[in-house]
């Protein structure tokens, strides 16, 4: 279709409970359903079916620029306390040049397994990046 483009990437938004919503870079937006083999004995073929079983998800990781004083990422670890965690629903939306989600991401019951800071190196000349990786138990999209 001419006039047409894909999206691009660079515009983009994160809802995560925290109170800074940019971020940098998102990664994990990612599912796949797993293959079940199976073969009885009597087969007169020598190999397998396939069906489909579990749906797995990837961990996503969020992106940011280190400010001074603020510690959302590691307050959210913190709340691990043996089998129980603060889980939070997220909305990562793909924006259009109006600021307009074009594509909206919907990950359930997220809960931080990671925290990393930033890499310091004395002859960098970059800006101070932490990330946080999260579990979930689904991922939905929606197009408005």
């Amino acid at each position: 279709m001419p006039g047409q483009y894909p999206l691009p990437v660079f515009h983009f938004r994160v809802e995560w409970g925290g109170t800074r919503i940019g971020f940098s870079e998102v990664t994990g937006l990612t599912q796949e359903n797993q293959a079940i083999e199976y073969r009885d004995g009597s087969f007169m073929e020598y190999s397998s079916i396939k069906m489909p079983g579990l749906r797995k998800f990837s961990n996503i990781t969020l992106k940011r620029g280190v400010i001074k004083a603020d510690n959302d990422f590691f307050k959210w670890l913190s709340t691990i306390k043996l089998n129980t965690v603060e889980r939070r629903d997220l909305t990562i939306s793909l924006l259009d040049e109006a600021h307009n989600p074009v594509m909206t991401w919907r990950v359930l019951n997220a809960f931080p397994v990671k925290v990393e800071g930033p890499q310091l190196k004395a002859s960098g000349n970059e800006v101070a990046i932490e990330a946080i990786e999260l579990a979930h138990e689904g991922l939905e999209l929606q197009n408005p």
